[in-house]
């Protein structure tokens, strides 16, 4: 098999593993269809629960944002090919994903528990919602470049690698992240949120706080558009008046 060929499969095996990871999320937060979720009886004494719990999350965080900085990329590709950099990162990420679900420990405990049937419907809207957010803002950026099937692909054709351009579609002309956006809906919205929810809710949420600041200073460093943008359209939450008018990227 080609080196060609063999990047492509090995891309297409990333984010197929993505894909399934992200569909496994959906029920693991929502308590849906899945055999291993985030919630349940307690099997473990709480400072213990909340220590592994601590561990998962933030070796993901670390992994999630020290990869995607341009610094460790450039190092990272002197033993990962550039074609598949992105795949294994998308690998990586979903690996350890994978690890969360099947390590992670319920530590029990209702914070608030909705039992009005219109309010129900609410919530789960808005946790649908969240993850419907989530999927198409990676569409309006580029779906597939961002999980490394356009790098692959490329490469396969034998075409150079191009960065994508600066824009702000849909989404972006309101908020600069709503990927993060429907993130933090898909956390917070449950007609039933537990103490092990809440910790979750809590640490990703941080996390993202945390993420974004990098992200953007990346941004800024590779497209001089993004100081204006930043201007223009607010982080996270829409504001009445300010939006992007300007055609310009986003990670």
């Amino acid at each position: 098999m080609s080196k060609r060929i063999l990047y492509f499969v090995y891309g297409v095996a990333a984010y197929a593993l993505f894909f399934g990871t992200y569909l496994y999320a959906i029920g693991f937060i929502g308590n849906l269809f899945v055999p291993v979720s985030i919630d349940g009886a307690p099997q473990s004494p709480l400072w213990q629960a909340l220590l592994i719990n601590a561990g998962l999350l933030g070796i993901f965080a670390v992994q999630h944002s020290v990869m995607a900085r341009p610094a460790f990329k450039r190092w990272w590709t002197q033993f990962v090919p550039k074609p598949i950099e992105r795949s294994t990162y998308v690998l990586f990420s979903s690996v350890l994903l994978i690890a969360l679900f099947a390590f992670w420990q319920p530590i029990g405990g209702v914070i608030w528990n909705i039992t009005d049937p219109a309010g129900q419907i609410v919530l789960w809207g808005v946790f649908a919602l969240g993850w419907l957010v989530v999927l198409v803002s990676t569409f309006l950026i580029n779906h597939f470049d961002l999980f490394g099937l356009r790098q692959v692909w490329l490469y396969l054709i034998g075409k150079p690698y191009t960065r994508l351009p600066f824009k702000t579609p849909l989404f972006y002309n309101y908020v600069r992240h709503p990927l993060y956006v429907g993130w933090l809906l898909a956390f917070w919205a449950t007609p039933t949120m537990t103490l092990t929810h809440l910790v979750f809710a809590i640490a990703t949420t941080a996390y993202i706080l945390i993420a974004i600041h990098f992200e953007e200073r990346d941004l800024a460093a590779e497209h001089p558009e993004y100081a204006g943008y930043c201007e223009r359209v607010p982080m996270l939450v829409p504001q009445p008046g300010r939006g992007a008018t300007a055609t310009g990227a986003v990670q």
